[in-house]
């Protein structure tokens, strides 16, 4: 069993490392799919697989209101019937679908977006027996949904229960009214409270909070409040991510004023202030932006050195496929991924045409499958056995990746990061650049040089 991961905070090697980089929800990243990957090629990879354990991913995109920070694929409507024939588009994917992992288990599910309490609880029921009906789920397992706290009612609750449901996700981002009102979120802070009391009355096995620093009109006083009240709370899980302001790209980020923005040295010391509080409360840094408490799976199966990571995030299912449905979804099978139509009219005419809605992916060679392997072991556990890479993939590891120790030396003389007797280890210190150390081992990222088309790694 190995010891909780533990995080030292030093201004001077943030500062230094503060660039851009990949989330590695996978290797390569999706910026490497490309249209030229085919139907046949999804068809291949999941004959080729050698799993027969399933995860399914549910993308709803609908939201019934704009929230100004959000990067999401999402579609902002008040007609209900809109969700109606997604549904039955969704439901003709699934039928397509299903047959091709008629010899899997579905371990886990989890449905995104947009926000998947929009549906109602009939149309949550008729999609979950749907599901249900067409794979075959494990008795036991993760079964995960993403909630708005703003537009539903408690019983909710009781209707994501029924269809299965044994988690629950809230968007809650920051209580600070000003901020709510800055970023169009605003909700009641005592239903959040309820409805985590209810979920827990219910038996969900973990709850999950979402929390952002960086927002409009955040400081580091105002989100310590935030954090305090979250304390409070007791989710078994938290993610706090960093705002990426990136209006350029996401046309409702124009909506929020440049003057009401934080610092960078004020994101710094949310971020500082948070670590701080969340782990004097109790919970386990998992990594990049993710907590736990010590007796939730999560945490227990990173001590445990058997965490994993896909598109979801931190993980706590076994090496397993991952068949994205709905648009935009991406799959991660065997060795290839492959993404759906990103928006919703080509996606509904990709059903129509061809039954399944196949935009793009890429298949993976050798040397991106030990690759993945390399940069999920370290971001996952901070740790490598390079005699282990070595026996899985026939390999003599300094050999193989001597450019990349190359890249990797700088974090090695900041004292980031100590290989001694072929073992990578990660220091409490360099836990939080864990991004940056996983570039070093990304071809990709170095041929490209594509720092500026991801975020900050805090």
């Amino acid at each position: 069993m190995k010891q909780p991961t533990q995080i030292s905070w030093d201004q001077s090697m943030i500062e230094k490392y503060n660039y851009s980089g990949p989330r590695y929800t996978s290797y390569p990243t999706a910026l490497e799919f490309d249209d030229a990957f085919t139907e046949q090629d999804l068809l291949t990879s999941i004959k080729n697989s050698k799993t027969d354990k399933l995860s399914l991913y549910v993308h709803i995109p609908f939201c019934a209101k704009l929230c100004y920070y959000c990067g999401c694929n999402k579609i902002i409507t008040r007609h209900a019937h809109k969700a109606d024939q997604y549904i039955e588009y969704l439901a003709a994917e699934i039928v397509k679908r299903a047959p091709l992992f008629k010899n899997y288990t579905v371990t886990q599910m989890h449905w995104g977006g947009g926000t998947p309490t929009f549906l109602s609880p009939e149309q949550i029921l008729k999609l979950t027996a749907l599901i249900k009906e067409h794979f075959n789920f494990a008795e036991v397992g993760e079964y995960s949904i993403e909630v708005d706290p703003r537009e539903i009612e408690l019983s909710m609750l009781d209707t994501l229960k029924e269809a299965g449901f044994n988690r629950v996700s809230i968007g809650v981002q920051d209580f600070n009214k000003d901020v709510q009102v800055a970023v169009n979120r605003e909700q009641d802070e005592q239903f959040i409270f309820d409805l985590i009391a209810r979920a827990k009355a219910l038996g969900f096995v973990s709850t999950n909070v979402d929390l952002i620093y960086g927002l409009p009109l955040q400081t580091p006083e105002t989100f310590a409040k935030t954090i305090a009240r979250i304390i409070e709370l007791s989710p078994d899980r938290l993610s706090v991510f960093n705002y990426a302001h990136l209006p350029s790209r996401f046309a409702a980020q124009r909506k929020i004023k440049d003057i009401d923005m934080p610092s960078p040295q004020q994101k710094l010391d949310m971020l500082h202030q948070t670590i701080e509080s969340l782990t004097g409360a109790g919970y386990q840094f998992i990594g990049m932006d993710h907590f736990a408490k010590p007796t939730d799976e999560l945490a227990k199966l990173q001590n445990a050195g058997k965490l994993h990571r896909n598109f979801q995030g931190y993980t706590t299912q076994e090496e397993c496929d991952l068949l994205g449905l709905g648009v935009s979804s991406i799959s991660q099978i065997g060795d290839c991924y492959a993404q759906n139509q990103k928006d919703i009219r080509p996606y509904y005419e990709s059903i129509d045409a061809n039954g399944h809605a196949l935009w793009k992916g890429c298949s993976l060679n050798r040397d991106d499958e030990i690759r993945r392997a390399v940069i999920k072991q370290i971001i996952c556990h901070f740790d490598l056995d390079m005699a282990k890479i070595d026996a899985t993939f026939d390999i003599q590891f300094e050999s193989y990746f001597a450019e990349d120790l190359k890249l990797l030396q700088t974090f090695i003389n900041d004292k980031l990061v100590d290989i001694t007797d072929r073992k990578l280890t990660i220091s409490t210190t360099g836990r939080l650049l864990i991004r940056n150390i996983c570039m070093c081992f990304d071809v990709y990222y170095r041929q490209k040089a594509r720092q500026q088309q991801f975020s900050r790694v805090i």
